[in-house]
């Protein structure tokens, strides 16, 4: 590097997703992982990552999500994303905050501080579940408010997207009041219709995210019905966990109707050992200095 050479600084995550948001346009999707190799796996469908708290409960305890997990759990779970793939934009539910909003903003900072570039924090009250389970509880409006004003508060250029559980005549409360804080997008989760987005929409200028789970509460809806009624933001929740299940049941079970015999790679009806080395090449690399690798040889 020169002397007269000027150092440009790297725009944070948070900072750059929320430039992106502002722009207007309809922000990359956000798919949902489980783990740094189903991250490794969507990286190379979207640049924007959600690690889901459902998958993260299923994949790390094995058990459904209904609030087992521990806050330092994710956040060392989310620091491995973003060692092996610290050029996406990662999104990180981080559940109710973990009861206490002081335990939110230590959270939220240690997040900050690695690049992530966005949290969710729901207005659920203990026990909490998935919010497309049925069965969830509310926590008073003041009281979500109050913690969500202290992560905004203390936060620099994480962005924050408030989510809330409501439903009914509620949904349109509690928009309303998140509208006035500096949240940077709002999800209303657990829809039933398109049409409450629309109706979301006319009474909120924030950006709005739509949360897509398979088998849940709200519609399976296209790209361009989702601009059109005013999303801004989308979120596929957990394709990757189901779809793991799926394929994972699959493979067995073809493999033991078959007398035990491994799936023939060479027609393209499974990956080997070779084509899932390939992809984690690039993660090692990564780590290397520039101009080295080192080459996984195939047994």
């Amino acid at each position: 590097m020169s002397a007269n050479s000027e150092v440009v600084p790297t725009l944070h995550p948070g900072a750059a997703l929320r430039k992106e948001i502002q722009s207007g346009q309809f922000v990359a999707p956000f798919i949902g992982i489980f783990d740094a190799f189903s991250a490794t796996v969507a990286s190379q469908h979207s640049t924007n990552l959600f690690y889901s708290g459902f998958g993260f409960a299923a994949s790390h305890y094995g058990l459904p999500d209904l609030g087992y997990i521990a806050w330092s759990d994710m956040v060392q779970a989310a620091w491995r994303i973003r060692q092996i793939l610290p050029e996406h934009k990662l999104l990180v539910d981080i559940d109710d905050g973990y009861v206490d909003a002081s335990v939110a903003c230590h959270v939220s900072t240690q997040l900050e501080r690695m690049g992530v570039a966005m949290i969710m924090l729901e207005d659920q009250k203990r026990p909490r579940r998935c919010g497309h389970f049925d069965g969830k509880i509310l926590l008073p409006l003041e009281e979500y408010m109050e913690k969500l004003e202290m992560v905004l508060a203390q936060r620099t250029d994480l962005c924050v997207l408030a989510r809330t559980d409501a439903v009914g005549e509620e949904i349109y409360r509690r928009v309303e009041r998140i509208s006035m804080t500096d949240a940077d997008v709002i999800l209303v989760d657990g829809i039933r219709s398109i049409e409450t987005l629309r109706e979301v929409r006319k009474i909120t200028d924030k950006p709005l995210l739509f949360n897509q789970i398979a088998g849940g509460k709200s519609p399976r809806v296209a790209l361009s019905e989702l601009m059109e009624a005013g999303a801004t933001l989308v979120l596929y929740s957990t394709p990757c966990l189901f779809a793991a299940q799926t394929a994972m049941n699959d493979s067995l079970s073809a493999i033991f109707s078959n007398d035990g015999r491994l799936p023939d790679t060479a027609y393209g009806h499974s990956v080997g050992v070779t084509e899932c080395s390939t992809l984690l090449q690039k993660n090692m690399d990564l780590h290397l200095p520039e101009g080295n690798t080192v080459k996984l040889k195939r047994a």
